[in-house]
């Protein structure tokens, strides 16, 4: 492959929308009111849009004969890089709700930053994606606002969705050898920069929803060298099946 770092930063761009994706879709039919229901299957509607057009920028660099649909769901599970963050599962609304705050607000940060790519592909992509992630972002804040300020049991709820997912956020910062290779041709985006405004930004959130912000700095990755939690094996057996089960099927 004639750009394998451009590949598979691709793919880790990807898979955390992918993941993300089918997490809320399982949601479907199943949201605690009619509103929130309909909310949680757009965006998850959202994000594979975007992926599509990813994995679509993958399937050509690759020059393999793999298709869109190759890449997203023939994978083995060591195969996926998205982070851990992103793949852990709908307990309650509350882990629901406070999942996608932390992966929206770094979501927006990052496209903010990939729209400046010399690569114009991904910097088209980050344009069309932007509009769509504000929603996202949005909608996530204004419920966990919600609901932290909300009932003793919603707060409670919803402090326990952040201390329990609180230990995945470091890992959105980290950098494979992939990425640095992008960042350094001016195609990827620098991370570690996002850093301080992330946690900025999710911390002024915490405290205007009367939420306290975890102190643990012990936090797991591990996600993004293919190293996952046991979320991910049973995920991907719904999210392959019918690919797998009817092979050569097209989105």
């Amino acid at each position: 492959m004639k750009n394998e770092n451009l590949y598979k930063y691709i793919l880790g761009i990807a898979d955390n929308s992918l993941i993300l994706g089918q997490r809320l879709g399982e949601l479907t039919g199943h949201g605690p009111s009619l509103e929130t229901d309909i909310a949680c299957t757009n965006i998850s509607l959202d994000l594979f849009g975007q992926v599509r057009s990813y994995y679509q920028y993958a399937a050509k660099i690759a020059g393999d004969n793999r298709t869109e649909d190759d890449i997203a769901m023939l994978r083995k599970e060591r195969e996926y890089v998205n982070v851990l963050l992103v793949e852990q599962p709908n307990t309650n609304f509350a882990y629901t709700i406070a999942r996608q705050f932390l992966f929206d607000v770094y979501h927006f940060l990052f496209l903010t930053q990939l729209e400046k790519s010399k690569d114009l592909t991904l910097s088209a992509i980050a344009t069309k994606s932007l509009k769509e992630v504000s929603y996202h972002q949005r909608f996530s804040t204004d419920w966990l606002k919600r609901l932290g300020d909300g009932t003793a049991e919603s707060k409670e709820k919803m402090q326990e969705a952040i201390d329990g997912l609180w230990t995945y956020t470091d890992e959105l910062f980290h950098q494979t050898e992939a990425d640095i290779a992008m960042v350094s041709e001016g195609v990827g985006v620098d991370v570690t920069k996002l850093k301080e405004a992330y946690y900025e930004k999710v911390e002024a959130v915490l405290k205007e929803a009367t939420l306290t912000v975890p102190e643990s700095k012990w936090f797991q990755k591990g996600g993004k060298q293919g190293i996952h939690t046991e979320h991910l094996g049973y995920l991907l057996s719904d999210l392959q099946y019918m690919q797998r089960t009817y092979p050569n099927m097209e989105w």
